[in-house]
């Protein structure tokens, strides 16, 4: 019986030890580093700006949101609770891809350029916030019709809100778009 008290112990001081090291220490001093090199990334990169001389969040610039109007660019579609893992050449890809390329050709007639993949395809998470170049041009003649804008105007705000190959070499240009349709609306973001 005192054998297992001589254990028992040393066992809770030492997972209490522990706990305290990898459970309280450790997270705050991970968080207290994050909030000081990466403050905006580790609070969500929400984007804010100014509409009517007022500071707006309007969302995160690292998940999509909803754009579906046509004054304003479009992103990937939305995971809609479907899978993503479905086989790219199977039925039920074709029929969901058939649909989108449907919607597009109902949302803008007048387009008939080919339809980038990705705005008829889910990404992997299903809540990609970016297209690329090829996707948004697809969509500059219809934004300038619908915002009676020219579409050099559209190109610029596109191009102000590309992201370029990391260290020139790696991945692909992107183009957010949540911060394309805020400067759109004429909201300055930060």
């Amino acid at each position: 019986m005192t054998e297992n008290k001589s254990v028992v112990r040393p066992a809770i001081v030492g997972f209490l030890i522990l706990a305290l090291i990898t459970g309280v220490i450790y997270t705050f001093v991970c968080t207290g580093i994050g909030q000081l090199l990466f403050n905006h990334k580790v609070n969500g990169s929400i984007t804010s700006g100014t509409a009517n001389g007022q500071e707006v969040s309007y969302g995160s610039e690292f998940l999509a949101q909803p754009f579906t109007a046509p004054e304003y660019l479009i992103g990937r579609p939305w995971n809609d609770g479907a899978p993503t893992n479905l086989n790219p050449v199977g039925n039920e890809q074709a029929a969901l891809v058939q649909e989108r390329i449907d919607w597009w050709h109902e949302l803008d007639p007048q387009n008939t350029a080919d339809i980038p993949m990705e705005l008829v395809t889910v990404s992997g998470s299903g809540y990609d916030p970016e297209i690329t170049p090829a996707g948004a041009e697809y969509q500059v003649a219809r934004i300038a019709r619908e915002r009676r804008i020219s579409e050099e105007r559209v190109r610029e705000i596109i191009s102000a809100n590309t992201k370029d190959r990391a260290f020139g070499v790696l991945g692909e240009p992107t183009v957010n778009v949540l911060k394309v349709n805020l400067a759109l609306d004429g909201i300055e973001t930060e």
